[in-house]
Order: C-alpha cells, then sequence, then structure tokens
C-alpha cells in the first residue's frame, strides 16, 4: 500500500544515502531504519488481525448453537412417545376405560413432541435465511485475506533480496572497514539485518495461517452449506410427514377409533425422522470441531504482530 511506510524495504544504497542526509543527531536515521525492519508489513497484520475478528464473529453463531440444541432436545424427546399405548386396546381395554387414558396419553406425549419440533423448524428456517446474508459478507473476507497475504509475500521478496544485498556489501565493507566508525556501522547493519529477519519470519507464520484458515473457512462455508441442504431436503420432509401421520393416529386416539390407521407405517416414519435428526446433530457436531480447529489456527494471525 503507498501510504505505508513498511510496505517497501531501502536498498543499501538508500541506506548510505539516508546517513549522508542524516541530520545532526547520528543516531535518528539508524533508529528509524531500525523501526522499519521491525514494523515491515504492519499495515497488512493490522488488516488480517482485523479480518480474524470478522472470521470470529462469523463462527457458530448463537442462532446455529441455538439449532444445534434444539435438534438434541427433539433427539432426546421423541423416544418418548409411547405406540404401545394404542396397540393393545381390546375389549378388556375400552370396558374398563383404559383405552380412553391411553389414546389421551399418547396424544399428549405426540403434542409435547411436535412443540419441540416446531421450535426446531422455526430456528432451522430462520438460520437459512442468515446463512444466505452472511455468504456475500464471508465471500468478501475471503478475498481480502487472500489480497492481504499477497502484499505480505511480495514484502518478504522484497526483504530477503534486501538482506541478500545488504549481506554481499556487508562482506566488502568488513574487509575494508579501517576505524572504529566503519566497524559500528557494519554491527548496526548487521543488527538491523537481524531485525528484518525475525520480522520475515513473523509474516511468514503469519500468511501461512491466515491461507490456511482462509481455506479453512472455505471448506467450513461449504460443509455449512451442506447442513443447511440436509435439514431442507431430508429433515424437513421426514418432519412433515412424521407430523401428517401422527398427528392423524393423535387425533384417532382421542376420538377412540384407532380403526383403519396403519400403526407400523407411522412407526416406521417415527423412526425415519430419529434417524434424519440423528445425522443433523452428527453433522452439526462435525462442523463444531472444524471451526474450533480453524479459531485455534487464527491465533498465530493475532501475535505475529
Amino acid at each position: 500500500m503507498a501510504t505505508d511506510r513498511t510496505a517497501s524495504l531501502m536498498t543499501p544504497s538508500k541506506l548510505a544515502q539516508v546517513r549522508a542526509k542524516a541530520p545532526a543527531a547520528p543516531s535518528a536515521p539508524g533508529a528509524w531504519l531500525d523501526q522499519m525492519a521491525a514494523d515491515a508489513g504492519h499495515v497488512h497484520l493490522r488488516r488480517l488481525a482485523e479480518l480474524k475478528e470478522q472470521i470470529e464473529s462469523q463462527v457458530l453463531p448463537p442462532a446455529f448453537s441455538a439449532l444445534t440444541s434444539d435438534l438434541s432436545q427433539l433427539a432426546e424427546g421423541l423416544p418418548g412417545i409411547d405406540f404401545g399405548l394404542l396397540q393393545n386396546r381390546g375389549w378388556w381395554a375400552r370396558a374398563t376405560g383404559k383405552s380412553q387414558s391411553a389414546g389421551a396419553k399418547f396424544a399428549e406425549q405426540y403434542q409435547k413432541v411436535e412443540q419441540l419440533a416446531e421450535g426446531m423448524a422455526d430456528q432451522a428456517q430462520a438460520l437459512y435465511r442468515q446463512q444466505g446474508l452472511q455468504a456475500g459478507e464471508l465471500e468478501r473476507i475471503l478475498l481480502e485475506i487472500k489480497t492481504e497475504c499477497k502484499a505480505i509475500e511480495q514484502i518478504m521478496d522484497q526483504g530477503a533480496r534486501w538482506l541478500q544485498d545488504m549481506r554481499n556489501q556487508l562482506k566488502a565493507r568488513i574487509a575494508a572497514a579501517t576505524d572504529a566508525n566503519s566497524e559500528q556501522a557494519i554491527k548496526d547493519d548487521n543488527a538491523r539485518c537481524e531485525i528484518l529477519v525475525d520480522r520475515l519470519k513473523a509474516l511468514r507464520a503469519a500468511a501461512t495461517a491466515a491461507q490456511a484458515s482462509r481455506q479453512q473457512m472455505k471448506t467450513i462455508a461449504a460443509k455449512r452449506q451442506a447442513v443447511m441442504d440436509y435439514l431442507q431436503e431430508a429433515l424437513a420432509p421426514d418432519l412433515r410427514t412424521w407430523q401428517q401421520r401422527l398427528s392423524e393416529l393423535a387425533a384417532a386416539a382421542r376420538a377412540k377409533d384407532s380403526s383403519g390407521l396403519d400403526f407400523e407405517s407411522a412407526m416406521e416414519t417415527h423412526r425415519e425422522l430419529q434417524l434424519s435428526v440423528k445425522k443433523a446433530i452428527s453433522d452439526c457436531a462435525a462442523l463444531k470441531h472444524q471451526e474450533k480447529a480453524m479459531v485455534e489456527s487464527l491465533e498465530a494471525i493475532g501475535t505475529a504482530d
């Protein structure tokens, strides 16, 4: 960036010019050059740190955590529906009134779980809309990370060339040094080289971490989309079928008339929903694990500058 005083490094010849044009205080140019070496790429690292914070704000947002919680509650509630209450409703149950109480109990069990299912479905819809809005913002962040990493790589290349040139000149200056001032200038420039070496190592670590996090974020974005697609295309239809069949069964149970209803089909639908919910929970757990690993990889970016 043109406005970054650390974005470019000075050639050895320019260093000599700075010394020649230096003010009366001889330490000022050296201190400025030391700071320049120590701050190389500062603007780009600062921007990466800002992007890091933006990434962290997108990792497992509250709505996604709420969805995972709703899925877990639904998974725990589904086994609580006892189909056995409706499978033994013979003449003795009707004569003693147990048939009516069993049917009411079944309907009550279904109603409780159905409320959990509705809450989960609403949360999934809200998150689906949120993911759509975040997609464009995430793409922007990933593009910015790529741009900043490219700028840092250019600084590292330039710094490596500067070091090679400076060290070649230092060899010649060491051989030609004849007084204490010359020897001190050589020591100062050699120390400055070491400052830049450390800085380039930090830049490389930050760029490597940022690139890894960028790739992880792309993978996570694809995984999130796959999870949302599964919720919309598999879990939602299974849930609608389950609601239709079990609501019919619960209504018949309340009316004390289960004739003509297919218990086996309803139970199979119930099992299919349990499997769908289980898979959704597993996918969410895998996604959370990936996001945790990405957050850990971001630490190198935050500590580089």
